[in-house]
């Protein structure tokens, strides 16, 4: 009961913090090309999600000043008010008119995001047992994906009805009922063997990358999906050569491969605890493998079907729902006592700087070539991830990491 409770409660606040970066991340770029900003303008709107690339930057902080569960409680209910009370204010803004002061406040209110993000991961990290952590890695990427569904979905369809003015508020309000459970949660306990003998420090940053055998974790971490995330920001653009209208690239990625992901990040977690890590790490990167496959295939035919395109999106967001409970999973393995939410950080934000480089050079090979060059290029980075997890995480039969 408790552990239900736990997982209820934790899905809440990852997905408080999934919803108001979704809308902002969808709707400013609308907003911007109503008023005419140039496209060059609104590709450099990626500076919003700044923040959450550089919050290694002060997870030292956070974990330096957390021993307790109420320590972690306080960076959450601290950083959720500030994030509410930053979106409640830009309500009162006019976009066009105030747009430079929107964007900062927007910004600021991703800082307080990603502070939440770093102290919610410590505490997932230190009050789940290690058979556990698959399951708390689901919540966190159920909560992800429902968070896109909700925040570029549902809220995009009622940002068009009642407008920017009266949809933050309520985007401001729900912020803050996503954190009750937590306050009521009296059953989230840190094992006292994982409380801290030492402070962490900004050294810790650059110490995680000197421990032995930490290469093979970032190798893994920069491959695994870095495919899928270079074919996911290539999915709306070819959609749209297609002749697919927005609201049916809505319906069909925004909605349903999102709605997809969700689902498979469910399942990983199970898959995750039945048959083990490595299995499983094993499976999805296979299943990564064959989605790129699928989609250079695919992309072979002028025209695709609908349904072969929707079967296509399936497997995509299936297969990156599930992978990415694997790496959330795998790198709550690789955390020091003492610097769970610096070393967990560091390894996410590794795979978004990864995916911000695949992504680019992908657009790029796409550009300059065609998507089936480009489809083929993923495929060829999933083979690369698929190989080297075979070779570098082989483990002989018997060890404790095999299953």
């Amino acid at each position: 009961m408790d552990k239900t409770k736990n997982l209820a409660t934790f899905f809440c606040l990852y997905i408080a913090q999934s919803i108001p970066m979704s809308f902002f991340s969808t709707v400013i770029p609308v907003m911007m090309r109503q008023e005419h900003f140039s496209l060059t303008q609104i590709g450099l709107l990626q500076l919003m999600k700044l923040p959450w690339i550089v919050k290694f930057l002060w997870s030292p902080l956070i974990d330096r000043h957390s021993v307790t569960v109420n320590d972690y409680k306080r960076w959450i209910f601290s950083s959720e008010l500030f994030y509410a009370v930053i979106i409640f204010a830009v309500a009162f803004l006019q976009f066009k008119t105030n747009f430079p002061l929107i964007l900062t406040l927007v910004i600021i209110s991703f800082i307080a995001s990603a502070t939440q993000d770093i102290a919610t991961d410590a505490m997932a990290a230190l009050s789940f047992r290690r058979e556990d952590k698959s399951l708390i890695n689901s919540v966190q990427s159920m909560g992800s994906f429902g968070g896109s569904l909700v925040g570029s979905g549902i809220l995009l369809l009622l940002f068009k009805q009642i407008g920017w003015n009266m949809i933050l508020p309520c985007v401001a309000l729900f912020v803050l009922i996503a954190v009750v459970p937590l306050y009521f949660n009296r059953s989230i306990r840190i094992e006292k063997s994982a409380e801290k003998s030492e402070r962490a420090s900004i050294r810790d940053i650059l110490n995680f990358f000197v421990q032995k055998g930490i290469g093979k974790q970032i190798g893994f971490l920069a491959l695994y999906y870095s495919s899928m995330i270079g074919t996911l920001a290539m999915l709306r653009p070819w959609l749209v050569d297609l002749g697919y209208s927005m609201k049916e690239i809505g319906q069909m990625s925004g909605i349903f491969g999102t709605a997809t992901g969700l689902i498979a990040a469910f399942a990983g977690g199970f898959l995750i605890k039945k048959i083990g890590r490595g299995h499983s790490r094993i499976l999805f990167a296979f299943l990564i493998m064959l989605t790129t496959f699928y989609f250079w295939y695919m992309s072979t035919n002028a025209h695709p079907d609908i349904q072969l395109l929707y079967l296509g999106i399936v497997l995509l967001w299936g297969s990156y729902g599930m992978a990415s409970v694997a790496v959330y999973t795998l790198a709550m393995d690789f955390v020091r006592p003492g610097r769970e939410g610096t070393d967990f950080t560091i390894q996410i934000v590794i795979t978004h700087l990864s995916g911000i480089f695949i992504s680019t050079l992908g657009g790029h090979i796409a550009d300059k070539t065609n998507y089936t060059t480009l489809f083929l290029f993923e495929f060829g980075l999933a083979c690369l991830s698929f190989v080297y997890i075979l070779t570098v995480f082989k483990r002989p039969p018997g060890h404790p990491g095999h299953k």
